[in-house]
């Protein structure tokens, strides 16, 4: 292992180097993987503190299979995103590029990225998904629209093929939407779902009760997430769940400093159908509005999530033909709960395509 110089706010002695593309200020890091985790978790998002079954919304899914309303005209955003590159590359050509998932951001992949870098001997991307972590906040928050941010992502960065895709829950299905457009997927190699299927869910009323009670302390101006964390207790007994939703605030500057958070609120809240939706129909017949592609697809489930289950992995074969399905005994939150055999089956999958 070498020594290399890393490109943000301190310097660190690592085997692969990473690069931000916006400087942040100094701060103390901790690792947010749960020591002990249960099978009973519900998060939206990667290596944080592992919540219970019940701290996230309910994802209903429904045998109906219907498209979503016809996308908005979208201008895409340029995403923020760390690189971490590989002290040798040896798999030349190819890259990864990681999305989180719902109220998630780049920072929860940190960990895993060196990881990945190291072990698949190429660059890896984590990217913050529009209206997340430090992204711009733009409308609409639909898959289509991440899409469309991924393809101005890759042309801007010169990304043109080689490109292993992989997104976890709501990043999960911003993966799949991109790979099902013919006019945006020409760069993917390959593509990875950590616990999320095509499939079209109802998002339960949990969720607005999350945004309520994040707005409610924008509304009080409290000034520690101490004094933060007892207005969400009001609404979310488990202290993990509220710690990840916490990593989202930020102090503001000024006269009265107090906290607000990163993500639009309101925003978001109006965009729960959305959320829950996924923009195509599953084949046959093949058409527009019912594509596939034929790429190899990988869907990694939890054994103890319904994300991925009997009623919609036929949705899933039927988009993507070439899919294979591997299960880990975890939750949602595979990659968090079982991070060595992730990156192994990960590994294994993108060196046989």
């Amino acid at each position: 292992m070498r020594s290399t110089a890393i490109r943000t706010t301190r310097n660190i002695t690592s085997s692969v180097s990473i690069r931000s593309t916006r400087q942040i200020p100094s701060a103390t890091i901790h690792s947010v993987l749960p020591r002990k985790p249960t099978s009973s978790i519900r998060p939206l998002s990667a290596n944080q503190p592992t919540p219970t079954l019940s701290a996230f919304p309910r994802c209903t899914i429904r045998q109906k299979h219907t498209a979503s309303s016809p996308p908005k005209h979208v201008i895409p955003i340029d995403m923020a995103f760390d690189v971490v590159q590989p002290s040798e590359v040896t798999a030349k050509g190819q890259s990864l590029v990681i999305c989180h998932g719902l109220f998630g951001s780049k920072q929860n992949w940190r960990s895993l990225a060196k990881t990945f870098a190291s072990k698949l001997g190429m660059p890896v991307y984590t990217l913050d998904l529009r209206n997340h972590g430090t992204s711009p906040h733009a409308e609409p928050h639909t898959y289509s629209a991440m899409a469309e941010d991924l393809s101005h992502f890759f042309k801007k960065h010169n990304l043109k093929e080689g490109v292993n895709l992989m997104g976890h829950s709501m990043g999960g299905k911003a993966v799949m939407a991109f790979a099902l457009n013919e006019k945006l997927n020409k760069p993917l190699r390959s593509l990875i779902s950590v616990d999320m299927s095509p499939a079209i869910g109802k998002i339960s009323a949990e969720f607005a009760a999350y945004t309520e009670s994040m707005m409610e302390i924008e509304r009080a101006q409290v000034k520690t997430k101490h004094d933060a964390d007892k207005i969400l207790a009001k609404t979310e007994p488990s202290l993990p769940t509220r710690q990840f939703l916490l990593t989202n605030t930020r102090q503001t500057h000024g006269h009265d400093p107090h906290l607000v958070f990163r993500i639009p609120l309101q925003l978001l809240s109006s965009a729960i159908r959305d959320i829950g939706n996924f923009p195509y129909t599953p084949p046959p017949p093949i058409s527009e509005t019912s594509p596939i592609w034929e790429g190899p697809t990988l869907f990694l489930k939890g054994s103890q999530s319904k994300y991925i289950n009997h009623k919609n992995i036929p949705a899933a074969k039927a988009f993507f033909p070439n899919m294979r399905l591997e299960e880990l005994e975890t939750g949602h939150w595979v990659h968090a709960e079982k991070p060595h055999e992730t990156v192994q089956l990960v590994k294994q999958f993108v060196e046989s395509v």
